[in-house]
């Protein structure tokens, strides 16, 4: 199998809203996510409080030379507190089957990393299931660190799993 070529990092367009749903129904799993699977009628995966100015995707051509969108990641202010607004949070990250090994994900954590400097902040954090190994060695692969872990805070599949929070400074905004 020819891996994708990756193109550049974007911002999300409204344009985007049906691929980016079909992408997150596709990469659905309890490895990460804590909502039951999504089921028809879907609701568009933009919406009030998810805007596709929260959103960065990577494109990437796949080996029959299509380009469709690789995978998403969403960064947000964590909290509307003006004395958190030096902090950014990844709130998803999903890559597509199609291009797993191409080193989307480490490009988009990159990216959030890149835009939350130019948006002012000096900070980055994040939460992540505990069970989810590889996105757990990405994260600390990029200077993520554990910085605290909520034990059984979720149930999932018939049982509990940790939720770890991880953060990263990113030096003076």
């Amino acid at each position: 199998m020819v891996a994708p070529v990756l193109r550049s990092v974007r911002p999300a367009v409204l344009a985007d809203d049906d691929a980016l749903a079909e992408l997150d129904r596709s990469t659905w799993s309890t490895l990460h996510a804590v909502l039951p699977r999504p089921a028809p009628p879907y609701e568009p995966f933009f919406d009030a409080g998810h805007g596709p100015e929260d959103f960065l995707v990577v494109e990437a051509e796949q080996a029959d030379g299509q380009v469709g969108i690789a995978g998403y990641i969403r960064l947000v202010p964590p909290t509307p507190l003006a004395s958190n607004a030096h902090v950014r949070q990844i709130r998803g990250l999903a890559v597509a089957t199609w291009a797993r090994g191409a080193g989307v994900g480490r490009t988009l954590v990159r990216a959030a990393c890149a835009e939350a400097r130019r948006q002012g902040a000096n900070r980055i954090t994040l939460r992540v299931l505990g069970h989810n190994t590889p996105a757990r060695a990405l994260y600390a692969s990029e200077g993520f660190a554990v910085e605290g872990v909520l034990p059984g805070e979720f149930f999932l599949n018939g049982a509990y799993v940790d939720d770890v929070c991880m953060g990263r400074s990113l030096g003076p905004a």
